[in-house]
């Protein structure tokens, strides 16, 4: 069959052999659809680089490029014990982190929390109650009897958020489900720090953090070489570290040009006018159909939350079909059900092991009612491995433009987050298509020691948030103020740990 020897496993050569024209056609079909070619690669590319620079400039443009306020890398010398608060799409985190003597070492402690998913469309007051809650449960526990001055937190508020200070943001918008009214607009930290003083808690609210930003703080301190911090998981983004001097939309402020300045790009919402990512139908549907239409438009592509969904929606497509006809005569009720199938569910079709993929078929069979024949397996795996290598090679375009723009031959990035840590292949068709971008030459590619190498982060919402609130204490210190809201306020709370060196 045309297109599709190189592609499949080497253990399946010959499995279409069976697979009926007219499935044939409609695989063929696919590839068109979700194979993104080089050149498409490097026009994204290039595209995105222009978007970067938009985003730093006064106009701005779709890609927010968020100064963070996070000034420095660590050193290695940081010290003193702080909290970490991780407000993610599905779990709350909360750790107690003590940054030891020894350079890059850390005590770590932590508990997780469900985040019901009521609270996702709930009110702010029902939100900022059960997150103070959880911190209150988490103080409780680990420090029973004792007399507490209030820790310094790092809180990692992983949306997308403007922030003149370092210790406030205002939400832009509501990502990965979340559809609360009254927050999008304000900032977020007043209401978050009336919860905490309603029950007492001995918090000081040091750096509101975003899940890039500390995983390119987390990662530089233990890599010197690591210049790029990404998530690939429910959402995407990435963060790096700018000079002041190139961005424009800072210049009132008369800072000094080459001061550093870490960038939250949030990139996930690259390209929604719609002027260069090759959208299909599914694509289009998604995004008409999620609850905030026109954004994120890079992140519906490759996230994690709509993978599944994207699969989803093209099997019941190809079920509908005149042209094809799968699982006929079957009940699809549980298919036609939206976001019933995950990432996790893409991650283990293209997993299975075995020849007959038969622990796809029973998969099929459990979760969704639906026996399938094998050529409809052969489909559906084939249409798995479409889908996810899209979004490992569409994921790549983000940071060959960041490596572009700075003009980086070499970098370490960070990358956390459930899609690159647990896809299959998902790094391996990261590197090839970073291979592809930047002409690299033919013995490059395989992710391993390549120019750019993306590798597994450090734990950016712990250790990463704990090292900003670290780093943002020291700065208060030595009287560089700039970026922070309260400075007198975080002096006060630094006398409940050793002073940061």
């Amino acid at each position: 069959m045309v297109g599709l020897g190189p592609k499949k496993p080497p253990s399946r050569k010959g499995s279409m052999a069976d697979v009926p024209q007219d499935l044939i056609t409609q695989i063929n079909r696919l590839e068109e659809l979700f194979t993104v070619p080089a050149k498409k690669l490097k026009a994204i590319s290039d595209h995105f680089v222009d978007e970067l620079t938009k985003g730093l400039t006064v106009e701005g443009g779709s890609i927010p490029m968020n100064p963070t306020w996070c000034m420095a890398f660590p050193d290695g010398n940081e010290t003193g014990t702080f909290l970490a608060l991780d407000m993610g799409g599905t779990n709350l985190r909360v750790c107690e982190i003590t940054l030891l003597e020894e350079k890059g070492e850390f005590d770590i402690i932590q508990s997780k929390y469900k985040m019901p998913e009521e609270l996702k469309t709930g009110t702010s007051e029902e939100l900022w109650g059960y997150i103070a809650d959880c911190l209150q449960q988490f103080i409780e526990y680990h420090h029973q009897e004792e007399e507490l001055d209030e820790l310094p937190l790092g809180f990692t508020f992983s949306y997308p958020a403007t922030q003149d200070y370092i210790d406030h943001g205002v939400l832009q918008r509501w990502t990965k489900g979340f559809d609360i009214e009254g927050v999008e607009g304000n900032d977020v930290v007043p209401p978050f720090e009336a919860a905490l003083a309603e029950r007492g808690v001995p918090i000081r609210l040091t750096a509101l953090v975003n899940d890039t930003t500390g995983t390119l703080i987390a990662s530089a301190y233990t890599d010197t070489e690591m210049k790029i911090g990404c998530i690939f998981g429910t959402g995407c983004n990435a963060a790096y570290m700018e000079n002041v001097g190139s961005i424009p939309k800072l210049a009132h402020m008369n800072l000094d040009p080459e001061l550093p300045m870490a960038i939250n790009c949030e990139w996930g919402a690259f390209d929604n006018e719609h002027q260069i990512l090759p959208r299909t139908t599914y694509d289009i549907i998604i995004d008409k159909e999620s609850p905030r239409p026109g954004q994120q438009s890079f992140e519906k592509m490759i996230a994690g939350l709509y993978l599944g969904e994207i699969f989803r929606l093209v099997l019941v497509d190809l079920h509908e079909s005149l042209e094809c006809k799968i699982f006929e005569g079957q009940d699809l009720g549980k298919l036609k059900k939206p976001y019933s199938l995950d990432a996790g569910f893409l991650s283990a079709v293209e997993e299975d092991p075995f020849e007959n993929l038969s622990e796809t078929e029973d998969m099929f069979r459990n979760k969704l009612g639906i026996v399938c024949n094998k050529p409809e397996l052969e489909l559906i795996r084939r249409l798995a491995e479409l889908i996810g290598t899209r979004a490992a090679r569409l994921s790549a375009c983000g940071v060959a433009a960041i490596c572009k723009k700075k003009g980086w031959d070499k970098a370490h990035v960070g990358a956390d987050g459930s899609v690159f840590n647990k896809y299959p292949h998902f790094k391996q068709r990261g590197a090839q298509a970073l291979k592809e971008i930047l002409d690299w030459p033919a013995h490059k590619g395989k992710g391993k020691n390549d120019p750019v190498e993306i590798l597994p982060a450090e734990d950016g919402s712990g250790v990463g948030a704990a090292l900003i609130a670290a780093l943002t204490l020291k700065r208060v210190q030595q009287g560089q103020n700039a970026g922070i809201r309260n400075p007198d306020s975080m002096l006060k709370c630094s006398a409940a740990q050793k002073k940061a060196k």
